[in-house]
């Protein structure tokens, strides 16, 4: 369970990435999924540094002749805060099958509810894991 309310996107990303990936357990196996599930809550209330609010864009095309569609990051925190933070978290997972199935690991809610209560998900500690015996 991530808050993610005041914390900075990129940062935040690169934790729950690696947490996904099993990087913080024990039994850490590169071509195996042991990483576990986040819950992320409060997408909308990310914090960027700088001008990205205004500068960075997300871009999709539909397909079609003229489908390109562009939104900047406050506008995609308006309409789809969820994919901000889930577009990030995956541009840090590996490009495979592997990658994919640990990308469906990650539930990410704009607001502070989730449905998740019922597997009463523990916080996650979003600095740097201890060393064993330090």
């Amino acid at each position: 369970m991530v808050d993610a309310e005041g914390q900075t996107l990129g940062r935040l990303a690169s934790v729950i990435a690696e947490t996904l990936r099993g990087k913080r357990s024990p039994w850490y196996t590169p071509h195996v999924d042991t990483g576990d599930f986040v819950v992320a809550v409060n997408a909308e209330k990310v914090h960027v540094s700088g001008n990205k609010r205004r500068d960075k864009v997300y871009i999709r095309h539909s397909g079609y002749p003229g489908g390109l569609r562009s939104r900047t990051l406050s506008e995609q925190l308006e309409h789809r805060p969820e994919e901000v933070l889930r577009r990030a978290v995956r541009g840090m997972l590996p490009k495979n099958r592997l990658g994919r199935a640990q990308l469906r690991k990650l539930k990410v809610y704009a607001g502070p509810e989730h449905p998740h209560h019922a597997q009463s998900p523990q916080p996650l500690q979003l600095g740097r894991v201890a060393e064993v015996g330090s």
